[in-house]
């Protein structure tokens, strides 16, 4: 019984995972993102609500400084760094370094902790950070490349390979949507990640070779500072990570909160834009706004499937107590659909193992499954089962182990052959007597004279 059960388990499981990776439904059919790859994910469910070119390669920029950050916390985790710890920054910390790429101004020989430089990197996107971090983490820039493409694979990012810690360009440096959405969203897992991609402003304090110096994100979804433009700002936002180059364009993961609900987009590629009043659009912070609003007014959380809920009765054989058994759901089942979408409207598939099923039967069995949908929108596929036990007959069980047994081939073929010796035996036995009486009857009918031979002459 046990085994039956794990068994259900994890088919459960499995089921689960495939709907997982599905859109959510055909609300975004109407929805195109202007960016060479865009993704819109739900993170309560794990659902894609939109996503274009999300398996294709692209340049992630800075937003590389994710997949850093995130091996760093690991590092405190596991307690080979701290956040408090001081770090100094070595001269072969800056090399290959843009002279023009993003920075802090961080010195050669400068020392500051651990969670200055992840303010450093992840607010400002300092390449310098990015470097002396590795370093402190892999005891090189080369040996961190190496454990960013190990922890890549382990996260089941199919899409990527890293080149450097920064996100500076190589065309060796390549990512995917999905794959940024992979990482990012481990990475949200830490609060510290969490709290300080959601600075607007960080002031690092005064260190041995320089004052305190101020820190504005680089992402207009939370912060003005840079722009002076209210236009992308988004109340909802939470962060997470910029990035720009001119091979990879401009790039933005970003997190949005909205009540319960908590969405994760990537756009990369994309523009900038003259508009006709003579500003500038940078579509990657408005592209995210508008996967935003998609995804928050256009779909809602409904609950499809209830754990409990009784749906259909599955008839029972070889049993004197039950002539059926309930099924049940495995587990409920939440999808993100279509914000004018009713219950009504939604379809349900029963698919039973078969027409009915033999006693004895568990409770947990797996009895089938059942999916629901709407449309061509397939939201999820769960196992049915059995709701309580079903015992077995004793008196059925053997007759029908009895009629199974007559039925065989083999036994079908050996009573036959039964069948035929007896009839031959018999055959035989009735042509032994027959010609027994004849022989008797010849016997009767003879008369002797007494003969004994011819007489002498």
């Amino acid at each position: 019984m046990k085994k039956r059960r794990f068994l259900s388990l994890f088919l459960s499981l499995l089921l689960l995972a495939a709907s997982m990776a599905a859109p959510a439904a055909a609300a975004g059919d109407s929805f195109e993102a202007n960016a060479r790859a865009a993704l819109l994910v739900d993170v309560g469910t794990g659902e894609t609500l939109y996503g274009k070119n999300i398996h294709e390669r692209n340049y992630p920029a800075s937003i590389t400084k994710v997949m850093t950050a995130l091996l760093v916390l690991e590092a405190v985790d596991a307690g080979r760094l701290r956040l408090d710890q001081e770090v100094t920054a070595s001269e072969s910390a800056f090399e290959n370094l843009a002279a023009d790429g993003s920075t802090a101004n961080i010195k050669p020989g400068e020392t500051m902790s651990v969670e200055n430089l992840l303010n450093c990197l992840l607010i400002v996107s300092a390449n310098e950070a990015a470097h002396i971090l590795a370093e402190a983490v892999g005891g090189s820039v080369e040996n961190f490349v190496l454990l960013m493409n190990q922890r890549a694979e382990l996260l089941g990012c199919a899409d990527t390979h890293f080149a450097n810690p920064s996100g500076l360009h190589s065309d060796r440096h390549y990512t995917s949507a999905w794959d940024i959405y992979l990482f990012t969203r481990e990475a949200m897992k830490h609060d510290a990640f969490m709290e300080i991609v959601g600075r607007k402003a960080y002031t690092v304090p005064e260190t041995n070779v320089s004052k305190a110096r101020e820190l504005h994100s680089t992402n207009y979804l939370i912060s003005t500072w840079r722009t002076g433009w209210p236009g992308y700002y988004y109340e909802d936002a939470r962060g997470i990570k910029t990035g720009s180059t001119p091979e990879a364009g401009n790039c933005l993961v970003a997190c949005a909160t909205r009540g319960t609900r908590q969405l994760v987009s990537v756009v990369l590629g994309a523009e900038k834009v003259k508009l006709d009043d003579g500003k500038t659009e940078t579509r990657s912070f408005s592209e995210t706004i508008r996967l935003f609003d998609h995804g928050f007014d256009d779909f809602k959380r409904m609950n499809l499937l209830d754990a409990d809920e009784f749906i259909c009765e599955v008839p029972v054989e070889l049993s004197s107590e039950a002539n059926y058994v309930v099924a049940h759901p495995a587990e409920g089942l939440e999808r993100m659909v279509p914000a004018d979408l009713t219950a009504d409207e939604l379809t349900r598939t029963v698919s039973l193992n078969g027409e009915s099923v033999d006693a004895p039967v568990a409770e947990g069995d797996e009895l089938g499954t059942i999916t629901v949908s709407y449309g061509d929108t397939e939201y999820g596929t769960v196992p049915l089962l059995a709701l309580n036990d079903v015992p077995a007959s004793w008196l059925l069980t053997k007759q029908r182990e009895a009629k199974e047994f007559i039925a065989r081939p083999w036994v079908r073929l050996a009573a036959a052959g039964v069948g035929v010796l007896i009839v031959g035996v018999a055959i035989l036995r009735v042509a032994a007597l027959s010609r027994s009486k004849r022989y008797s009857r010849r016997r009767g009918g003879y008369s002797y004279s007494g003969y004994r031979g011819r007489k002498k002459r």
